[in-house]
């Protein structure tokens, strides 16, 4: 589904179609170690989540470029085992789809660096594919923004009044100040995110009245459900 004229919605990724570049955010790789070492057990099934549905994007479309618009990994300061493992692991997995891989640093990648210097990957703050969009992850204001500002960090979701206790990730598309501006979910498989219409926002590109914002949500397929005010 087109979200913005030459920008698809693929999966939980944007698909930016002239230069074919693919965009995903907040894997949060990790996260399960995270949660163990606080005595919350769960398995460890993230990564081949992630990977089944990469391979389900790219039955579909052939990027050039792969973009990970921040926090790749879920550990402030330090760098877990699983982290090591699974961002390499992944990482790699890019490299042999032939992809051109963009790390863009989020509020979780404080200690990202030694490993992408193990595959010679730079980190950016944000990234610009052409004149009308900027890449950017979404904790701070960046100055000089293009037309168009993708961003990740607040793992949107929705809950609807029918459906009041269930969550259902899904993108947004609204305005920040003068842009345009798309929020994608997370890319992660332990929690569906936050709930825009009970819980406060973290981004400070959202910290305003989002009501006529428009939800798309990601199910089975893409749904277009219309304005967050009409959904509350």
């Amino acid at each position: 589904m087109e979200i913005i004229q030459g920008i698809d919605i693929v999966n939980l990724a944007l698909f930016i179609k002239k230069e074919k570049i693919l965009i995903i955010s907040d894997l949060h790789i990790g996260l399960e170690e995270a949660y163990n070492k606080d005595g919350i057990l769960i398995p460890r099934f993230q990564f081949p989540e992630i990977i089944k549905h990469l391979n389900k994007i790219f039955s579909r479309i052939k990027p050039k470029i792969t973009v990970i618009n921040g926090d790749l990994k879920h550990e402030f300061g330090i760098i877990s085992q699983q982290e090591w493992s699974y961002v390499l692991k992944l990482l790699d997995y890019l490299i042999e789809k032939n992809q051109e891989i963009i790390l863009i640093k989020g509020n979780h990648d404080t200690v990202l660096g030694p490993i992408a210097d193990k595959r010679e990957i730079k980190i950016l703050n944000f990234y610009n594919p052409n004149k009308n969009i900027t890449i950017t992850h979404g904790h701070k204001i960046l100055k000089n923004l293009n037309k168009t500002i993708i961003i990740g960090n607040e793992h949107p979701a929705i809950s609807f009044r029918e459906r009041k206790y269930e969550k259902y990730k899904c993108f947004l598309l609204g305005k920040y100040k003068n842009h345009k501006i798309i929020v994608l979910p997370s890319f992660n498989f332990i929690t569906e995110g936050t709930d825009i219409t009970k819980e406060k926002t973290i981004s400070p590109y959202l910290k305003q009245d989002l009501k006529d914002f428009e939800v798309f949500v990601v199910e089975d397929k893409i749904y277009k459900f219309g304005k967050i005010k009409d959904v509350l």
